[in-house]
């Protein structure tokens, strides 16, 4: 007995021990874990006529510059009067700017800088936004608080399609620009302002041409800024500030055609497989068995530098991934945004099969879009289907505008920081972190003449904001609106100045 005793003394101090010491590990790494935010005075608020720069957005938006896979030409003449539009709306800019338009519909401004072309230091940067918007869902409509394409302003806000996304970062642009051309501003280094006109299509014609172009004449540009991610306010836990995220990196886009085929014949003598059975089975095996949540490059940087602004457990979380990172992705799977940033999401969203009751169709097809993580590809991913379904008899076609994840950007180096800086000075009271933009943006076709992408649209949003994106009752408050026209001139002179 004594000797049993003695074992379960000696085991309840080793228990105690391992505590003590996993607890000072803990609280060591929280200490020292110091904040990595640069110290950054805010800048004077720069005038800007918010009612006349939001009238002007009200009435880009009134250009249906809807896109569209199936009919490219729908919006053309919708684009020639925004832009038309724009020409009028900014004439100093258009008098310091060359204008070229690319691919039928797209513009490229080069607003040429003071220093030699020799110069490093001169080397150009590239603000970049687009032009179309996504439609709204049919039957929606009415569910508007204001016409999705009246433009309306009204209770401190500009009401709809394309008032966030990307009108509003494609035009504050311009206001900043206008303002300084009007101030005889100009860039030391060569500033390009690219405009596509299909980014909600994969942007295959419009940025990929810019992109081609610029190549062609042997420009590298310093960097691209282009939308992306937001001021999140609220959405953080343990995070009692606004978080401003820079996208440095972007998730693959991968869509894949399944064709389920079976013998057709009558409804009154099905075989044990039908075509609309067997891919009932693929679709669900994919839905339960998804790629697996990974802590990867990108967001655990951006959890390294927000882990010292945390408050309580959310800290030591944080700071400790390598004891809570499982407890960590069990609640990022509670929710789609965030589970969106540890994972090659799978989404199921077109199903086609059969048009009458009594008839077993011959084909059933379905459609799927995966967005890839750094790290995984589009043959990683069709070989995942492959082996989920485990089916010879449904055939998997890619879609041809899949991407690869591009390359993530570095953040030690002088235009993340000074992004970084640009950031603080026009919204002082933010957390500036690396993120992972989860959806598509037109940059990625520009990595063949820059290495360093950045994605962020200085808007701030509250987790009802966000629903709104893409989605019923999209706005932009007009003060906000007036601190995005104040970030792209900082920013112009900040990099160009």
């Amino acid at each position: 007995m004594r000797r049993l005793i003695k074992i379960i003394r000696n085991i309840l101090l080793l228990a105690i021990a391992a505590i003590v010491v996993v607890a000072g590990v803990l609280a060591f790494n929280v200490a020292t874990h110091g904040s990595r935010q640069l110290q950054v005075a805010a800048v004077p608020r720069a005038a800007v006529d918010a009612q006349a720069a939001a009238t002007r957005l009200s009435e880009a938006i009134r250009f249906k510059t809807i896109s569209s896979y199936e009919k490219p030409e729908q919006h053309a003449e919708a684009l020639r009067g925004m832009q038309a539009h724009i020409e009028k709306s900014f004439p100093a800019f258009h008098a310091a700017a060359k204008r070229e338009v690319v691919a039928n519909y797209s513009l490229l401004y080069t607003w040429e800088g003071s220093d030699p072309k020799n110069d490093p230091k001169a080397q150009p940067i590239a603000l970049l936004a687009h032009q179309d918007v996504v439609p709204v869902a049919p039957g929606t409509e009415k569910d508007w608080q204001q016409p999705p394409y009246d433009g309306v302003i009204a209770d401190g806000y500009i009401w709809g399609r394309g008032s966030w996304d990307d009108k509003g970062n494609l035009y504050s642009m311009l206001e900043a620009a206008e303002a300084m051309a009007k101030a005889g501003f100009r860039p030391k280094r060569t500033i390009y302002f690219a405009f596509g006109h299909d980014e909600e299509t994969a942007g295959t014609s419009g940025a990929k041409s810019i992109a081609a172009l610029l190549a062609s004449r042997g420009v590298r540009l310093d960097f691209v800024i282009d939308e992306g991610l937001l001021i999140t306010e609220g959405i953080m836990k343990g995070l009692d500030r606004p978080a401003a995220l820079i996208g440095v990196a972007e998730k693959g886009y991968a869509t894949v055609v399944l064709n389920a085929h079976a013998t057709p014949g009558h409804s009154s003598m099905p075989p044990r497989d039908t075509a609309i059975g067997m891919m009932s089975a693929a679709l669900t095996r994919l839905e339960d068995h998804r790629l697996p949540m990974q802590i990867r490059s990108t967001v655990a940087e951006m959890f390294d530098t927000l882990a010292p602004e945390m408050a309580g457990f959310n800290r030591v979380a944080l700071s400790n991934l390598w004891l809570f990172k499982p407890l960590l992705l069990r609640e990022f799977e509670k929710s789609g945004p965030t589970e969106a940033m540890v994972r090659t999401t799978t989404a199921l969203t077109i199903f086609n099969a059969g048009d009458k009751d009594n008839v077993l169709p011959g084909n059933a097809e379905a459609t799927v879009n995966f967005r890839l993580i750094p790290g995984d590809t589009q043959s990683s991913v069709v070989d995942h289907v492959r082996t989920t379904i485990a089916n010879e008899r449904i055939s998997i076609t890619p879609f041809p505008g899949n991407t690869d994840p591009p390359p993530v950007t570095a953040t030690a180096n002088p235009s993340f920081q000074m992004l970084n800086r640009t950031i603080r000075e026009i919204f002082p009271d933010v957390v500036v972190a690396p993120g992972l933009m989860v959806a598509a943006t037109d940059s990625r076709h520009y990595v063949g003449v820059t290495d360093r992408i950045f994605r962020f649209s200085p808007v701030r949003a509250n987790s009802d904001d966000l629903k709104r994106f893409h989605g019923t009752n999209e706005r932009l408050s007009v003060e906000g609106y007036a601190d995005m026209i104040r970030f792209y001139r900082r920013l112009i002179e900040n990099c160009a100045g």
